[in-house]
């Protein structure tokens, strides 16, 4: 009998560490578009501050539900490394005072991300936004919770089917989802893959909806009314405002993820999450169509040095760095700007990388 419980733990043990993996990385991405819906675009040296109110959030679910049922409370207690001394009577005291206090903590943080020209005028203001921290945690909490009871049963799905899957992270910039569905569609149509526009599942729109509903007018500019999934017989591809998802057989996940990846730089769409890095980009969309060519190469020139001096995720610099060179091959391709001479390429590590792609691509 043991054998047999070793043997199943050894078999189930990989898949569920997968299934978690999976699942952790959905969540973060569906984490970070609902805080940018909250709080907007976060600099990456307030990052810090969006991961304490993250885990404010679900601290407070805890400590509620621990107040609430004394057995869940009794069993929570039982983790609290206190020494002897402390009755026990005083950490359901600050569990109480826990449950009260972090929905304005996280009340606070949200206040202090958000830009100095954002934030409400006038004390009132501000108390009135440190008070929506308990909608704010209290939704926070449920997207989350809801992200992992859905993941795993769609992840499960893929698995039976034999399918793989993939997730480009996305930005929706306010009022631009039906231009990006209806760009990605045409992009996964001509490279060969026919599809057909379908609702998704309900449960996938249940976390936008929550958002909508505490976050005001704003953020209801950034909820489509709708999230659609492109459909084949091979391919499923369900667009998310902060994530492609994108599940299929091998051949035609790679087919579409190609295609949207190359479409997603050129549509109202940021690829990246900090406020740096998006600033980047919006240069990088402007040179697409310059309104002066002789200009062109100078901008990206300067932009180089952004990228030299940007401190984010190196995902994020890769990410940028990518766009920089189908900004310029786009150009070159277009005539818009002359061919640079190898002597006045950039130098330092820019420059470097940018001769190596183009030896590779001679």
């Amino acid at each position: 009998m043991a054998v047999a419980t070793r043997t199943g733990v050894a078999l189930f043990a990989p898949l569920l560490a997968f299934i978690g993996r999976q699942v952790g990385r959905i969540v973060q991405m569906a984490f970070g578009w609902a805080t940018i819906l909250l709080f907007g675009r976060v600099p990456q040296r307030k990052q810090l501050l969006l991961a304490g109110v993250a885990l404010g959030s679900i601290l407070w679910v805890v400590t509620v539900i621990g107040v609430i049922l004394p057995d869940v409370g009794a069993f929570l207690i039982a983790f609290v490394p206190a020494p002897d001394f402390i009755d026990e009577k005083l950490i359901r005291l600050a569990m109480l005072v826990l449950a009260i206090v972090l929905p304005m903590a996280v009340g606070a943080g949200g206040l202090f991300l958000m830009d100095p020209a954002d934030r409400p005028p006038g004390i009132g203001g501000k108390a009135l936004q440190v008070l929506r921290g308990y909608p704010y945690a209290a939704v926070l909490s449920l997207v989350i919770l809801l992200l992992l009871v859905v993941a795993p049963i769609f992840k499960l799905r893929t698995i039976i089917k034999r399918w793989e899957d993939a997730h480009i992270p996305i930005v929706i910039k306010p009022d631009g989802y039906e231009q990006v569905v209806g760009e990605l569609e045409a992009a996964i149509e001509a490279a060969g893959l026919d599809m057909s526009r379908a609702r998704a599942p309900r449960v996938l729109e249940a976390p936008s909806r929550l958002l909508a509903l505490v976050g005001g007018q704003s953020v209801r500019r950034l909820v489509p009314d709708r999230i659609v999934m492109l459909r084949a017989a091979s391919l499923q591809v369900t667009i998310h405002p902060s994530d492609v998802a994108i599940a299929g057989s091998k051949q035609a996940v790679a087919r579409a993820r190609a295609a949207v990846a190359d479409r997603l730089t050129k549509t109202a769409a940021y690829l990246t999450a900090s406020e740096e890095a998006q600033e980047v980009e919006d240069a990088l969309r402007a040179l697409r169509d310059p309104d002066d060519p002789d200009q062109a190469m100078t901008t990206l020139k300067a932009i180089d040095q952004r990228l030299a001096e940007l401190t984010v995720p190196y995902e994020e610099w890769e990410v940028l760095y990518r766009q920089r060179l189908q900004v310029e091959r786009d150009l070159l391709r277009t005539g818009q700007v002359p061919a640079a001479q190898d002597e006045e390429e950039e130098p330092g590590p820019v420059g470097r990388l940018a001769r190596a792609v183009k030896e590779l691509t001679r």
